[in-house]
């Protein structure tokens, strides 16, 4: 996603968002009461998605749990009256507990593994305020890919806290949720 752009005017929950003010191509995420605006994502972006949801997927076929990709909302910390205000949109999750994808709209409680795409924008967003959420909410696995020099950071969930490995371009990344799973990043970041 290229562009981030905050509304601070009231705290809002997923019932309250408005709904309306997301045209021409605008996306949202609900932080803590507060939403932010994106731009759709580029091509290269799209590419690093698609390389890695044709992986994930392939991996799945025939077993439990799917793979998801943006736009489709994660309420992190989902409630009956859909109060909650936080539901963010990961470029790409894994659900294995399909119990959360029982409402059309949105999963409703934390993927096992959240997958997100950096831009020179969104670095930050991704590395201290989704980080945040994503370890408040007990994600097991978050990986952030960053297109620019062709790494991958994995956060395996230990004991409350992120235990972080990186990766360069040339390697093939064990999938921690998904045993005997390998993601190619020679397949991901090739042209």
């Amino acid at each position: 996603m290229t562009t981030a752009l905050a509304e601070k005017q009231r705290h809002y929950t997923y019932s309250t968002f408005p709904w309306e003010k997301l045209s021409n191509g605008k996306l949202a995420e609900l932080i803590e009461g507060e939403i932010m605006f994106f731009n759709a994502p580029g091509r290269r972006h799209q590419q690093i998605s698609m390389k890695l949801s044709i992986q994930i997927g392939n991996f799945l076929q025939g077993k439990e749990g799917e793979v998801y990709a943006a736009p489709f909302d994660v309420s992190l910390f989902p409630k009956d009256d859909m109060s909650e205000d936080t539901v963010v949109m990961p470029d790409l999750f894994v659900v294995l507990d399909m119990e959360k994808l029982k409402d059309e709209r949105y999963c409703k409680g934390t993927p096992d593994w959240i997958i997100e795409i950096t831009s020179p924008s969104t670095r930050s967003h991704d590395n201290v305020f989704k980080f945040n959420q994503y370890l408040k909410a007990g994600v097991r696995e978050y990986w952030i890919v960053c297109p620019e020099d062709k790494t991958v950071q994995v956060h395996i969930l230990d004991n409350n806290r992120y235990v972080t490995s990186a990766y360069a371009a040339d390697a093939t990344i064990p999938v921690s949720v998904l045993p005997g799973c390998a993601i190619s990043l020679p397949a991901v970041f090739s042209s």
